[in-house]
């Protein structure tokens, strides 16, 4: 196994179980095991998601859906649930659907994985980069760590290195002819300098509709305004379809936010009307429209330059135009991204049409397999890679275990 993280770990035990009497080592390039686990959920191990149809579920990756709706019948969020329930890690299912130990602690995540390696006996090398791979005349894989050690002789090699960004190990794969996809950011939050949302760090709105300008593909969900911009689920899951479109602009896109989208055009009007009849001495900046919240919708009527001492009932026609569109149709402008280094989401990686997903094998290099998030496939936040993990590594630990 080359890498030490979810995949990888997962992998290795997996085929540990299945075939017991034969030989897996798992070798991770840095100093520490399981480092995405760790961080990953703040802290927490947002373990799987509680979305147990594989079609609903697979509707979820903007890469690899298709090929995951045949792989989550043979191993899906149910099944993961009961592996770690298996040992020791029980799961507890949030509001949202997401999935995280009961512990609350991605260290109960962690201390599994490594509790069950040790009782496995699986040897875990930290500190080994792989240094280079060569297919020998007779099929074996010959690994290089360390140019002062003798190689590695392995019979069959799986990659789980996680996102294959600025990774040697391109090289490596583009040396064997192993396709891959160019990479591009996933799951990143928006850059953006607006008077709308300055000074309004670390507020929150619970569902709003986003979409880019020029595209009526919209995502909904909560939203978070960052001392940078705009992050929270609705802008993940935008950057995660858009990822490819939104790269080729270098991240500087228009974009706008439907700030009531359970509301239609009809329902805002009659909505307006309502309030005009029953609170028509209200200031405006005081009657904020549920659930928008209260300092939010001050900045949002101020910059429709509303003054403060406007009631609803001396509220103009035109302005009253222009507030409904400051709400369903707020046009916003992108400047750039921000990705948390640690963990961050990549599109691309393993060219899918390379791999047989019946076997997480290269349809290229015999022998080679892949599993995670070097292959070009990705989900949206919630729990959604994670169980893309579990499930590759079953598939491959499976095919490994019955050659």
């Amino acid at each position: 196994m080359i890498g030490g993280g979810a995949s990888g770990f997962f992998t290795a035990l997996q085929y540990a179980e299945l075939a017991p009497e034969r030989s897996v080592a798992l070798f991770e390039k840095g100093s520490h095991f399981l480092q995405k686990v760790k961080i990953s959920g703040g802290g927490r191990c947002n373990v799987t998601h509680a979305c147990f149809d594989p079609r609903e579920l697979s509707k979820n990756y903007p890469r690899g859906a298709r090929e995951l709706l045949a792989a989550f019948h043979r191993w899906q969020p149910t099944d993961t649930i009961e592996w770690f329930a298996r040992f020791g890690v029980k799961l507890k299912m949030e509001a949202d659907g997401r999935m995280f130990p009961i512990t609350d602690s991605s260290d109960t995540v962690i201390d599994c994985f490594l509790r069950r390696a040790h009782e496995c006996q699986i040897p875990l090398w930290k500190n080994h980069a792989l240094a280079g791979i060569e297919l020998r005349d007779d099929g074996n894989f010959s690994l290089t760590f360390d140019e002062s050690k003798p190689p590695v002789i392995a019979r069959a090699v799986c990659f789980a290195t996680g996102s294959l960004k600025a990774s040697p190990l391109l090289n490596h794969l583009t040396a064997l002819q192993q396709p891959t996809e160019s990479l591009v950011p996933s799951l990143f939050a928006f850059n953006v300098r607006d008077p709308r949302i300055e000074g309004l760090s670390g507020l929150s709105h619970p569902r709003v509709s986003i979409r880019r300008e020029s595209s009526q593909a919209a995502q909904t969900g909560p939203i978070l305004i960052t001392h940078r911009g705009f992050s929270g689920p609705a802008v993940l899951r935008l950057s995660a379809w858009e990822a490819r479109g939104l790269a080729e602009k270098n991240h500087q896109f228009p974009f706008v936010i439907d700030w009531l989208p359970d509301r239609d055009a009809v329902a805002m009007k009659e909505c307006f009307a309502e309030i005009r009849r029953e609170q028509s001495a209200k200031l405006i900046r005081n009657t904020p429209i549920s659930p928008i919240p209260r300092r939010l919708w001050e900045r949002i009527v101020a910059c429709c330059g509303i003054d403060d001492s406007v009631t609803w009932s001396h509220l103009s026609k035109a302005s009253s135009a222009e507030l409904m569109a400051a709400l369903k149709s707020a046009r916003f402008e992108a400047t750039g991204k921000t990705t948390n280094k640690d963990e961050f989401v990549t599109a691309g990686g393993i060219e899918r049409r390379s791999i047989d997903f019946r076997t997480m094998e290269s349809r290229v290099i015999s022998g080679l397999y892949f599993v995670g998030e070097c292959i070009d496939i990705d989900g949206i936040t919630g729990g959604f890679n994670f169980q893309a993990a579990w499930t590759t590594a079953h598939i491959a630990a499976t095919a490994l275990a019955n050659r």
